[in-house]
C-alpha cells in the first residue's frame, strides 16, 4: 500500500470535523509531505486547507525559505499565512518553538481551525526516549498525542524517511535546518549520538519505546475517564482552569490522590508533579477555605467553599480602571471579561444575580471592584459590602480580583452575576440600558 492511500486510511480514523484546517509548514521535508499528503488525501476533501508559515527570523535564509513556502501554497492553490517572529538574537530554540506555537494556535483560534503540525514517527521516539532520561512520569512517557483540542498530528504512524522518500519522488526539494544537527541541542545529540548507538544493541529499540508510550497512555486515560465516574467529584471546566468538589478527594490514600491530581491538573493544562501534588495535599488537609497554594509556571490551586479549584493564576492586578459605557451600544474587553451593553425595554422583574441586567437612564462606568465596596441590594434593605455580596455567591477569593462592578456617580448599582441594586431600576415602559458581563 502506497504512502498516500495509508496516510489517507490514518485520516480517515481521525474524523475530523468539516471546516477550515491550518497547515503548519516550515519548509522542511516532514511538513512539506505533510502539505503534500493533505492535498492529496480525499479524507481531506472537506478540510478547507490553509498554509501557515511562522519565519523565526533566526538564520539568514529565513526569507528565502518564507517565500519558497508561499511558491508551494500558491502551487497548491491554497491561502498562505506568514508571521515574522520578534524573537532576539541568539534567541533558544525552546522560546521559538514557543514563539511559533504562540502565533499558530492564535490564527487557528481566530479562525476555528484545526492546526495540522508534522510530527512524525521518529519525533515519538526522540520524545519518549527524552522524558525516560528525564524522570517523566506516566503521562508524560505517554509521548505526542496525535490531537489535542485544535492540534491534530496525523503523521505520527509514518517514518522520516519515507516522507522524505515520498517527496523525493515527487520531485521536491526541501529545506534542511542546521539546527536539527547541532549537538548543543537535547533531541539533535538523542537523534545523532545516542539512539543510533543504543540501536546497535537494542534493534527493537524504536518498538519497545513506542510500546512503552502505548502503555503510558493507556494507563493516563484510565486515570482521566476516571474523573467523569467519582461520586460526587462535580468536575466543572471554567475559562481559566477546573474544579472540583473537594470532600470525595480526602477520602483517597497518597497514591490514588496524586493519580487523581495528575488527571485533574492535565485537564486545567498544568502538569500535577509529585512536588505540586504534596502542595495540594497539604491544602487540602488543612481544608482552610480561601487558602491558596502557588504551583508555579503560572498555575496555583484554591480550596474555596468546598471545592478545590486548579486555575491559571494572572499574578496581577487589573491594569484598567473606569471606563465609562458611552453611547447607546457597544462592548468592551477588560482583562477576562466582555462587557456589552444596549437600549432595550426591561423585564417585568429583575434577576439580583443574573450575568445581564437592566439600568434606568443614566451615566455608568465599570471598573474592578475595591475593598470597602457596597451596594444597596435589590429586596433588601440598608447597604451592604460587595465581599460579603461576593462570598454569599461562592466566588473564590482568587477570581475576585478584577471583578467588575457598574456604578452610576460613585454609587455602585451592579455586581455582575452577584447582586443588584435597588437604585436605577427602570420603571415599566421607560427607556432602559441592558448590560451583560461574560467571563471569557
Amino acid at each position: 500500500m502506497t504512502l498516500e492511500a495509508r496516510f489517507d486510511r490514518h485520516l480517515a480514523k481521525l474524523a475530523l470535523p468539516a471546516g477550515p484546517a491550518l497547515v503548519a509548514v516550515s519548509g522542511g521535508a516532514d511538513s512539506l509531505a505533510l502539505l503534500a499528503l493533505l492535498v492529496r488525501s480525499p479524507a481531506a476533501g472537506e478540510l478547507a486547507l490553509q498554509v501557515a508559515h511562522a519565519d523565526h527570523g533566526l538564520h539568514p535564509d529565513s526569507a528565502a525559505v518564507a517565500q519558497a513556502v508561499e511558491a508551494v501554497a500558491r502551487e497548491f492553490q491554497l491561502p498562505f499565512l506568514s508571521n515574522r517572529l520578534a524573537l532576539p538574537r541568539g534567541a533558544s530554540e525552546t522560546a521559538a518553538r514557543a514563539a511559533r506555537y504562540a502565533w499558530l494556535l492564535s490564527e487557528a483560534d481566530r479562525l476555528e481551525a484545526v492546526l495540522f503540525t508534522a510530527h512524525h514517527r521518529d519525533d515519538q521516539v526522540e520524545t519518549i526516549l527524552m522524558r525516560v532520561l528525564k524522570g517523566s512520569g506516566p503521562a508524560g512517557l505517554a509521548g505526542i498525542p496525535a490531537r489535542r483540542e485544535r492540534l491534530v498530528r496525523p503523521l505520527l504512524p509514518f517514518r522520516h524517511q519515507e516522507l522524505a522518500d515520498y517527496l523525493r519522488g515527487l520531485g521536491r526539494t526541501w529545506w534542511e535546518d542546521p539546527a536539527n544537527t547541532e549537538l548543543r541541542h537535547e533531541r539533535s545529540w538523542l537523534r545523532s549520538e545516542i539512539l543510533p548507538l543504543i540501536r546497535q544493541r537494542v534493534p527493537s529499540l524504536d518498538q519497545r519505546l513506542l510500546a512503552l508510550g502505548r502503555q503510558a497512555a493507556a494507563n493516563r486515560a484510565g486515570w482521566d475517564a476516571l474523573l467523569g465516574q467519582i461520586p460526587g467529584l462535580d468536575m466543572q471546566r471554567a475559562a481559566d482552569g477546573v474544579s472540583v468538589a473537594a470532600t470525595p478527594l480526602r477520602g483517597y490514600d497518597s497514591a490514588i490522590l496524586r493519580a487523581l491530581l495528575g488527571a485533574l491538573g492535565r485537564r486545567a493544562g498544568c502538569l500535577i508533579g509529585p512536588a505540586r501534588a504534596a502542595r495540594i495535599e497539604r491544602l487540602l488537609a488543612r481544608g482552610r477555605s480561601g487558602a491558596v497554594a502557588e504551583l508555579g509556571a503560572g498555575f496555583a490551586a484554591e480550596l474555596t467553599f468546598g471545592r478545590l479549584r486548579l486555575f491559571r493564576d494572572p499574578g496581577h492586578r487589573p491594569q484598567w480602571g473606569g471606563t465609562p459605557l458611552d453611547g447607546p451600544a457597544g462592548s468592551l474587553h477588560l482583562g477576562p471579561w466582555r462587557i456589552s451593553w444596549r437600549e432595550q425595554a426591561p423585564p417585568e422583574q429583575l434577576d439580583r444575580t443574573a450575568s445581564s441586567t437592566w439600568l434606568a437612564e443614566g451615566s455608568y462606568t465599570v471598573r474592578p471592584w475595591r475593598a470597602g465596596d457596597r451596594i444597596r441590594p435589590l429586596g433588601g434593605t440598608g447597604r451592604r459590602l460587595v465581599v460579603r455580596c461576593m462570598q454569599d455567591a461562592k466566588v473564590p477569593r482568587s477570581l475576585r480580583v478584577g471583578w467588575p462592578v457598574i456604578e452610576d456617580s460613585g454609587e455602585v448599582v451592579w455586581v455582575p452575576g452577584v447582586c443588584r441594586s435597588a437604585v436605577r431600576v427602570p420603571g415599566p415602559g421607560a427607556r432602559a440600558r441592558r448590560i451583560d458581563a461574560e467571563r471569557l
